[in-house]
Parts: structure tokens; C-alpha cells; sequence
């Protein structure tokens, strides 16, 4: 869990575009191998932007589908309610033969839908095909308060290129407002941590999980939490026990729950009026590894362009857009679009030719073919 990797029970991972800085998290090792070209496509897991984050920090394309598109049988479960499984890729194109190849209903997973899928890759047409305005009519929000105080002035720069490249070809663009955008952080912690304090009580040592000798079953169960977690997984089940408990349950979850349907509403009736809408992936680009560990509030307020998606249930595609220069590092800033439920395929039309049409940029890291 968290943004870095640094709490992986592995190693930290490191970003190759700059390997003093993290690839962003949790499933930063899958968007570090894509970028490092150690293979061409990976898998991840996104509760509240873990795989679009990375995505985001690492330069490669992140897809966050529709809850229910992609089963989540075999995945171990940290907020039930919000863990999607996402795919990356070099290419839009690769992400969505990814996504084709794992979406469909799943008997051994109830949340699991039974919507059609269609066939992702007849929306993939060679740059040679494009009419010179091919995505005429299409109407794009730019969520305002993606763009306030907390974002980093480079990282909006790169969005508002973005926003012109779209008109270029053919996007209408407005402004959107979501009073409740800010209210989506808070109410995802409580909500997800909360249902991590209940998922994981199951790795006790006996029926799952690291098991410890003990010669009581009291310490056992201690023990082998103590040493089967790292430290970010036990806060945030700290956390989401006390939310849980007597006294708070009502203060703390049951708020969090009517500010997800607050949410939800917002999103419902911005679609109603624009056919996507846009944000960066993160406030920032990647940061040095250990600028944030002593940090946890900092480390997730990073989440905010995120998870009102997750808590939305909508699908999400992340994919580079430019870059930011920090010292002598160069670091890719990623182009968030958000799409209306079970209309993947409308994101992959439109990141494909967002990307084939975006001149000017490689996002292939330097460090490529030498360290790595």
C-alpha cells in the first residue's frame, strides 16, 4: 500500500527517468517495468490511483476500467468496494488488447459484470486514416479544481497543452465545477481503510498469511500480523478499525458513504453534459524517494486527481502528455481522461489519437538500454 513502494515487502522500486525518484505507487513496479521496457505490458491493482499514479510518474499509458469490466477473483482484497484491476502499457494501444484480453464476467466473483465487451481494438485507426479533425464534436470537461491551489504550475501548463491539442482536433472544451472534489480524499481513506481493517482480518497466521511459532494463540495471531504487514498496511488498518468502531462508525463511515454518493452524483451529471472529462494524474511529478515517507498526509494528498473515480465506480485513462524539468532530471506529466461507466472504448479511441497526434515527444526514459 501507499504511493511510493517504499513500504513494499520487497524492495522500493525506482523510477527510470531519474532513479533517485519513486515510480509513484502502489503498483509502481509495474509501471517501472513498462517504462524500462523490461516488458511490454503488466498488470496492477487501483483502489484510489495505483495504477494511474505510476502511469502518471513513469510515462506509460495506465487504464483503470470500470468496476465490475475485470474480475477481481484471485486478487487479494484491500477495499472490496473499489479495487479495480488495471492494466499498463507503452501504447494505448497495447493497454487496450491487455484490457480485451482480461474483461468478461467471472462466475467466482459476484461483483464481476455481465456487460458486453466490445472489440477494443477496432477503435485503434492508423494516424494515416485520421480526418483532420477527428474527434469533431466531441465535448471535454476540464474538471476546475484539478487546477487549484496544491498543483504544480509545470504540471498545469502541460494540461492546458493538452486542452489545445485537443481542440486541434476538433474537442469542444468547458469548464466543469465539483464542489465536492475535495471531500472525495478524505471519505476514500476512511472508506477504503475501514474495509481493509475487515478484509485482512482473515490473515491471521492460521487460515492465510506469514505464519510466527508461538505457544499462545493470542501471539500468534500478534506476531504474525507484526511481521507478515509492513508498517503501511498495519496504519491503515489501525486507521480503519477505528472508524469502524463504537462511537465513530456514524461520524466517521456513514459520512464518508453519503460523500461518495455526493460524488458520484457530481460525475453523473457532468457526463450527462460532456463526453470525457480531464485532469492531470497527480498534483506533481515524481518526487525523491524518502521526501514524503515521515509525511503520510502529504503522501495522500497526492491521490486527489484519483480517487473520486474510484469511488465512482468509472473508468480511467492515464497517458503522457509532456514534461516537467526539475534540476537535471526531465519527468513525464500524465493527462488523465474519465469516461462515462462501461465506455472504455470511447477512452482508447480518444487517447489513441490524442497520442498518434502529439508531436514532439518520445517517452522513452534516458537511462534506457544503458542502466537498465
Amino acid at each position: 500500500m501507499g504511493s511510493t513502494t517504499e513500504a513494499s515487502g520487497y524492495q522500493a522500486r525506482t523510477n527510470p527517468w531519474d532513479l533517485s525518484r519513486v515510480p509513484g505507487g502502489s503498483s509502481g513496479g509495474s509501471a517501472a517495468a513498462v517504462s524500462a521496457q523490461q516488458c511490454a505490458v503488466s498488470l496492477g491493482t487501483d483502489t484510489g490511483g495505483s495504477v494511474r499514479q505510476p502511469a502518471s510518474f513513469c510515462g506509460v499509458v495506465g487504464l483503470k476500467p470500470t468496476y465490475g469490466r475485470v474480475s477481481r477473483y484471485g486478487l487479494v482484497a484491500y477495499a472490496s468496494s473499489l479495487d479495480v484491476i488495471g492494466c499498463l502499457g507503452s501504447s494505448v494501444a497495447d493497454t487496450g488488447i491487455v484490457l480485451q484480453a482480461v474483461s468478461g464476467h467471472d462466475k467466482f466473483d459476484a461483483t464481476s459484470s455481465k456487460q458486453g465487451i466490445p472489440n477494443f481494438a477496432s477503435q485503434f485507426i492508423p494516424k494515416d486514416y485520421l480526418d483532420s479533425k477527428p474527434l469533431k464534436g466531441l465535448r471535454v470537461g476540464v474538471i476546475r479544481e484539478t487546477l487549484a491551489d496544491g498543483v504544480d504550475p509545470d504540471v498545469i501548463s502541460s494540461l492546458q497543452h493538452s486542452v489545445s491539442h485537443l481542440e486541434d482536433l476538433g474537442c469542444t472544451i468547458s469548464e466543469v465545477s465539483f464542489p465536492s472534489f475535495s471531500l472525495g480524499l478524505p471519505a476514500y481513506y476512511i472508506l477504503a481503510s475501514s474495509e481493509s481493517s475487515s478484509n485482512l482480518a482473515r490473515y491471521d497466521g492460521v487460515r492465510f498469511g506469514n505464519q510466527v511459532f508461538a505457544d499462545e494463540l493470542s501471539s500468534l495471531y500478534g506476531d504474525s500480523r507484526a511481521e507478515g504487514f509492513g508498517s503501511e498496511v498495519k496504519l491503515r488498518i489501525l486507521m480503519g478499525t477505528y472508524a469502524l468502531s463504537a462511537g465513530y462508525y456514524d461520524a466517521y463511515y456513514k459520512r464518508a458513504q453519503q460523500v461518495r454518493t455526493l460524488v458520484q452524483k457530481s460525475f453523473r451529471a457532468a457526463l450527462e453534459e460532456n463526453d470525457v472529462l480531464i485532469s492531470p494524474a497527480a498534483p506533481s511529478v515524481a518526487y525523491k524517494i524518502g521526501e514524503k515517507k515521515n509525511d503520510p498526509l502529504a503522501m495522500y494528498a497526492g491521490d486527489i486527481m484519483t480517487v473520486n473515480v474510484n469511488l465512482a465506480g468509472l473508468p480511467a485513462l492515464v497517458l503522457p502528455c509532456g514534461f516537467v524539468e526539475e534540476g537535471s532530471s526531465v519527468l513525464p506529466v500524465g493527462l488523465q481522461m474519465i469516461g462515462a461507466a462501461f465506455d472504455e472504448e470511447s477512452l482508447l479511441k480518444i487517447g489513441h489519437i490524442f497520442e498518434q497526434t502529439l508531436q514532439g515527444y518520445s517517452f522513452v526514459p534516458p537511462l534506457v538500454g544503458d542502466d537498465f
